[in-house]
């Protein structure tokens, strides 16, 4: 399927000389084909669904999103090497089948060329694509017997002996970050993930050639063929040309001849910059010095603290993410004045409001229940006419249960008839 690395359909645009590889294009440039299809403000020259493998344009291969972050291409490629490496050696330990595979290699080496190293670990890239494969290739495996096998080729590698994986927190949240980067490989990859591998091509070529009682010149082609799924050629070439490619190289490794008026390989169409492209790349592989995973993962952690420093310091922040007090321009004192949204801010909402009147409505009428109950077990409007009972009751309510209202006496100067003052004197 030829579409580009990022997207997420088979996009093409088909001309004369069959389909090629074709972007969205605005809306407003050209005159819109007879299947154009306008989705947003982008023009699509139409979908084209096939079982032919996704290649990448070249300005795709030149410029990677790793060497973007500041990663160097000699390490880029040592991480996809170690990637596919890993991914072979755990299939081989969780016994899938070899087609299995390569589709995670191939899936493996699809992911990074629209993503970067610096930004996804390679690791759960790599357990992911394995999960992923599995599934593809009809041979499911599950995340923790995956965890578990990647968890021993680590020990192995740093020369450890190998312990069980403890199924604590730290293991849900590796299993947790698995089934991330797998939805994440998908989204990238736009759900494309058919794979068409030269096996069965090799096999059927020699066939035509008349070479398949060859077993050894079979199993070279075929070795060479997986040793290829480390290099980038299947997301730069057709699967016949690799399988071209790879009896080409076996044949003259075993100094085999084979038809070359004219050659052989024009007649499977492929040519010969391509049999020569391919060949350089797989004997590249042979020529490469082994790393150490651990120090091309401190190269790249330092990438990502850079990174991360330079983001700090555009916000006006320390590298540990603390205010930098040095740069005080531009600072003022004086608080600034409030904003119309703000100001909105500050108002109560409209649930909050609604809250305290149904609040205070309940406490009005709990105190009207309370002025209406009975004291001391007599209903108001029904107290004892006698003066000492009354007094009782008075004595023994409280003054905050009282019904009654507080009797006042005033004092007030009357002045005394004289002959009555007279009678009193």
């Amino acid at each position: 399927m030829a579409a580009g690395p990022s997207s997420a359909a088979a996009v093409v645009a088909a001309g004369p000389g069959g389909p090629q590889a074709a972007g969205p294009a605005p809306a407003g440039s050209g005159a819109p084909g007879p299947g154009a299809v306008l989705i947003g403000d982008r023009l699509y020259s139409g979908v084209l669904i096939t079982l032919e493998n996704c290649l990448l344009p070249d300005d795709a291969l030149l410029f990677t999103p790793s060497m973007g972050s500041g990663l160097e291409p000699d390490t880029e490629t040592q991480l996809r090497v170690t990637g596919c490496e890993l991914i072979q050696a755990a299939g081989i330990l969780l016994r899938l089948p070899q087609v299995a595979m390569a589709t995670g290699q191939v899936l493996f080496q699809r992911f990074f060329y629209t993503k970067s190293f610096v930004k996804h670990s390679m690791e759960h890239v790599s357990m992911a694509c394995v999960h992923l494969a599995s599934k593809i290739e009809e041979a499911p495996r599950r995340i923790r017997d995956v965890i578990n096998v990647f968890h021993r080729l680590r020990h192995l590698r740093e020369k450890k002996k190998p312990v069980p994986l403890l199924l604590d927190q730290d293991y849900v949240n590796l299993k947790n970050q698995i089934i991330k980067a797998e939805r994440r490989v998908l989204k990238e990859l736009g759900f494309c993930v058919h794979v068409k591998h030269p096996h069965k091509i090799i096999v059927m070529y020699l066939q035509v050639l008349e070479c398949e009682r060859n077993q050894h010149l079979v199993q070279t082609s075929w070795n060479y063929m997986n040793d290829s799924l480390r290099t980038d050629v299947f997301v730069r070439f057709q699967p016949e040309s690799i399988a071209c490619a790879c009896i080409y190289l076996a044949a003259r490794t075993l100094e085999i001849p084979l038809p070359n008026r004219p050659h052989w390989f024009l007649l499977f169409g492929a040519t010969e910059e391509e049999i020569q492209g391919i060949c350089i790349k797989i004997l590249q592989l042979y020529t490469r010095k082994k790393v150490d995973l651990s120090y091309l993962e401190s190269k790249v952690e330092k990438k990502k603290l850079a990174i991360e420093e330079a983001k700090a310091l555009a916000k006006g922040l320390l590298p540990d993410k603390t205010p930098n007090l040095e740069n005080t321009s531009g600072f003022s004192p004086v608080p600034k004045n409030e904003s119309p949204k703000e100001g909105k801010g500050n108002k109560p909402s409209p649930l909050a409001v609604q809250a305290m009147k149904n609040a205070k409505r309940k406490m009005d009428g709990t105190k009207r229940m309370n002025s209406n109950s009975p004291v001391n077990g007599i209903p108001k409007g029904r107290e004892s006419r006698s003066g000492s009972r009354s007094r009782e009751q008075s004595y023994s309510r409280s003054p905050s249960r009282s019904a009654s209202p507080k009797r006042r006496y005033v004092l007030k100067w009357v002045e005394v008839p004289s002959p009555i003052r007279n009678l009193l004197c």
